[in-house]
């Protein structure tokens, strides 16, 4: 059976953890930054977990099995 590979966007956005969960980066911090205020920009610069009903995906983009 062929390996699977690894996503390149996948692994370049998601990170594993010591305790076996992925974290990620807020999103919408990229552009258009004038109108957000400085609470919601310092908000979205924490790392968060990926949500459990999205868990399926981003493991099987990142070739961890299911």
């Amino acid at each position: 059976m062929p390996k699977v590979k690894t996503n390149s966007s996948a692994k370049k956005r998601f990170k594993l953890t010591g305790t076996g969960k992925i974290a990620r980066k807020g999103a919408y911090k990229s552009h258009i930054l004038t109108k957000k205020t400085k609470k919601q920009k310092r908000n979205l610069t924490q790392t968060s977990y990926v949500h459990d009903a999205d868990l399926g995906n981003v493991k099987r983009m990142l070739a961890l099995g299911k």
